[in-house]
């Protein structure tokens, strides 16, 4: 392989390494390898382009051309002439999905499916990075710059992961950027003659200084290229960071009117649960008796295209002095005004106002603008809440359950609106809502069978680390895995309210907090929280809470004592306490380490005493090699058994060279057993193969045809071993896959993946390199030279076997 055709595989290896950081950022990952694919048919047509050769400009010129037929090709050939070239219906479809694909970012939380326009995005980023990195790489020659496109690419990654583009991702693009580097200084020092003290080389003059030094000055730009890898991410803020970070979407310029669009107010909440510090949001007094209501509204969710909630686009107007009465709310449902006065820290800063709902009147300093459907307050102008001290009267609205079970239908309009479930919802979410409220006779029986259904019965667990998911098959993997933690409950509550006919929407804001021993309320990132509005006619847009130990669960919710419990569910539901909590306190739930926070039951873990570390307050240098190294090997680790099976059955199953029947069938046999032995069937060395056969039959229970596929290759093997000329046997290689589809078909789920991920025939593996290493071991000490001693304890061993042979 000549040196450029190795630079240029090298330019395409370090842009594939630099585009792995983008990898945690969507789900799947499929879209790197097809990236990885035209980035080759890029590459190959560089390659072509300069062994022809052509000018550098034309090279350069002929690759862009490349990508942009592949991409037409791949993204837009229903539209283009000829399915290839891109005509004006071309470059129009390419230009919504761009625009698709810069709302999908906007819209979904990390990691965000891989749709169209997301795909289209990263695979001409990917695309667009690896041409820049072999312009100047290969082209011209000049590897050490194209390390700065590199950095864009994981600038971007790591800007736009709430998280850091991660340690890993970094090691990784950073090897392949030296590896760039390691790759053009060998091909100039193969074209000039290596450089010993800075004497003459061959070549024209002054190669010494031109060229003669390429490695020094490629160190010295790679290290500034690291250096500024490490510390622009450290510099960017973090994009995208959602409803509860420091940037959300706020209101258009303009008074007495404008709107506010779609937000995706979830990207963080589950990050913000997930702190490892817990930080303060806000602190505020109030003069209810019982905080318990007191949440902190800060946005409602009332649309659903079945992939994602999120507030509508909707008008607002200035704030007036006394908010509008909330909506189906009548006179004859209990109302206490309270007054809270509220103060948010000063990292706290984005334009969702949190407020308790309903709120009757807001008196605060700046630009702030009203959207009176959802009743929230959005900043202007780049107005935030950036230590912000501000003043609410809100309604503390009391029904009683008697109400609730006996209110009218709400108008046709709501009705319709707020019941809008998308086509591609799966049927399981109606059939299950439909099995889980069966008897329940009006909305509010119904509405309260499905809390207790989530909350209490229906066998569902807590747990942050859960993937939010996203798409229309997210709330059927959470009701089938019943694991998850608000986001999952909120929404799917509110998703199956609305297949029953109950207007519903979704909530975003935080649980009301701790109390403090100075009488204010204390409330922090992980006090965030999603739960579930439903509107009744009379009292309004009504609270529920279906997460487990999240939040408290209001007053009207619980289940009368008098009504008949659910199947499976308890026979009485738990009485709310009447005092409001204090402070925090160990609930019976909370495990070995953890408190209560906020005033419902939900557990954190107690902070543990600061330890000493590095003066900087971050890791050392030579602890993060360390940590990388250890991760580079527990991923690569797990997967040795995997490749080592995988390329052993392809082995055994190929034509052995030589067209060798004995040795094919042999192989085949092998791999039968082994086959077994994954899918937990010991082999039995003393059985003959027509027996052994038999009994992965009967274990592994197998179908008919997999059955005789088994005993066919026992008879070849017996033919091979027993036969004193054996018959060739066709067919044997499909007769094993036939057997291993029979296996793997009638094995439970948990041992499928037992066998494909970690085959317990890997032993083998094992077992040879146990025997290598012995092997090398006896190999090491008959090397060594023998002493005098040795030699004279050998002579007499021997001397002493000879006179017991001879005796």
């Amino acid at each position: 392989m000549s040196g450029r055709a190795r630079l240029a595989l090298c330019a395409m290896a370090a842009t594939l390494c630099a585009g792995c950081a983008l990898l945690p950022l969507v789900d799947p990952v499929t879209w790197l390898f097809q990236a990885a694919l035209l980035l080759a048919l890029v590459t190959g047509v560089g390659a072509l382009g300069r062994r022809l050769p052509l000018a550098r400009p034309l090279t350069v010129g002929a690759q862009a051309l490349a990508a942009v037929l592949l991409l037409t090709a791949v993204f837009a050939r229903d539209h283009a002439v000829a399915g290839l070239l891109p005509g004006p219906d071309a470059v129009a479809a390419l230009a919504d999905l761009v625009r698709n694909g810069v709302g999908d970012v906007g819209r979904y939380a990390i990691p965000a499916p891989v749709t169209p326009g997301i795909r289209l995005l990263l695979v001409s980023g990917v695309l667009l990075i690896g041409l820049v990195v072999d312009a100047l790489a290969v082209t011209y020659r000049s590897a050490a710059p194209a390390g700065l496109p590199l950095l864009a690419l994981y600038s971007v990654a790591a800007g736009l992961s709430q998280s850091g583009a991660g340690w890993l991702w970094f090691v990784v693009g950073a090897a392949g950027y030296l590896l760039l580097l390691l790759a053009e200084g060998r091909d100039r020092l193969s074209q000039w003659g290596r450089v010993f003290g800075g004497g003459p080389v061959t070549g024209r003059p002054g190669a010494a200084r031109r060229d003669g030094l390429p490695l020094p000055r490629g160190r010295r730009i790679g290290a500034l290229a690291l250096g500024l890898a490490l510390l622009v991410p450290a510099v960017l803020p973090s994009l995208g960071s959602g409803l509860l970070g420091p940037t959300a979407a706020g209101a258009g310029p303009g008074a007495g009117g404008g709107t506010i669009s779609a937000v995706n107010p979830l990207v963080s909440l589950q990050d913000s649960l997930n702190q490892p510090e817990d930080r303060e949001v806000l602190n505020y007094r109030t003069t209810a008796t019982d905080t318990r209501e007191m949440y902190l509204r800060i946005v409602a969710l009332d649309q659903f295209d079945g992939t994602a909630w999120k507030p509508s686009e909707r008008t607002v107007t200035d704030v007036p002095t006394e908010l509008p009465r909330p909506p189906g709310l009548s006179s004859d449902v209990s109302v206490t005004r309270v007054n809270t006065s509220l103060s948010t820290a000063q990292w706290y800063a984005q334009n969702w106002l949190p407020l308790p709902y309903p709120a009757a009147r807001v008196d605060l300093p700046g630009r702030w603008r009203f959207e009176p459907e959802g009743r929230t307050l959005v900043g202007d102008r780049g107005q935030n809440t950036h230590g912000l001290q501000y003043q609410v009267e809100s309604l503390q609205v009391r029904p009683t359950a008697r109400q609730l079970a006996s209110a009218p239908p709400p108008p046709a309009a709501l009705r319709r609106e707020y019941t809008r479930v998308p086509e591609s919802l799966p049927p399981i979410v109606g059939t299950t809502a439909r099995q889980v409220t069966r008897g329940a006779g009006t909305a509010y029986d119904k509405a309260v069978k499905l809390q207790d259904w989530f909350a209490l019965y229906g066998g569902f667990s807590y747990n942050t680390e859960v993937r939010a998911g996203s798409g229309t098959e997210a709330i059927a993997r959470f009701l089938k895995d019943k694991e998850g933690f608000c986001v999952h409950f909120s929404f799917t509550m509110a998703a199956m309210a609305r297949t029953l006919g109950i207007p519903a929407r979704v909530a975003v804001g935080f649980t009301p907090g701790t109390r403090q021993p100075d009488g204010t309320t204390s409330v922090s990132l992980k006090d965030a929280h999603a739960w579930p509005e439903l509107y009744f006619q009379g009292v309004g847009w009504t609270r529920f809470e279906p997460t487990p130990s999240r939040g408290s669960v209001p007053d009207y919710a619980y289940p009368d004592a008098s009504r008949t419990p659910a199947p499976g569910g308890p026979e009485h539901a738990p009485a709310p306490s009447a005092v409001p909590p204090t402070g925090p306190s160990a609930p019976p739930t909370c495990g070995p380490g953890e408190r209560r926070t906020g005033a419902g039951p939900d557990c954190a873990a107690t902070p543990s005493a600061p330890t000493a570390g590095p003066p900087g307050g971050g890791p050392a240098i030579g602890t993060l090699a360390l940590l990388a190294l250890a991760a580079l090997l527990i991923v690569a680790l797990p997967a040795v058994p995997l490749v080592w099976r995988a390329r052993a059955r392809t082995r055994r199953l190929a034509a052995p060279p030589g067209g060798d029947a004995a040795a094919s069938a042999l192989a085949a046999w092998q791999e039968l057993l082994d086959t077994g032995w994954d899918f937990g069937i010991l082999p039995d060395e003393s059985l003959t193969p027509r027996t052994a056969a038999a009994r992965i039959v009967r274990i592994g229970e197998l179908p008919p045809d997999a059955a005789a596929a088994a005993q066919r290759v026992a008879t070849a093997v017996e033919q091979v071993l027993y036969a004193p000329q054996p018959v060739p046997t066709d067919g044997l290689a499909a007769d094993v896959r036939l057997v291993h589809a029979g296996l793997r078909d009638g094995a439970p789920r948990a041992l499928r993946i037992r066998a494909r991920l970690a085959p317990r025939s890997a032993a083998r593996l094992r077992w040879c390199w146990a025997a290598r290493w012995s092997a090398l071991r006896r190999r090491c000490r008959s090397s060594r030279p023998a002493t005098a001693a040795r030699r004279a304890a050998r002579a007499l061993r021997t001397a002493g076997w000879r006179r017991d042979e001879r005796a």
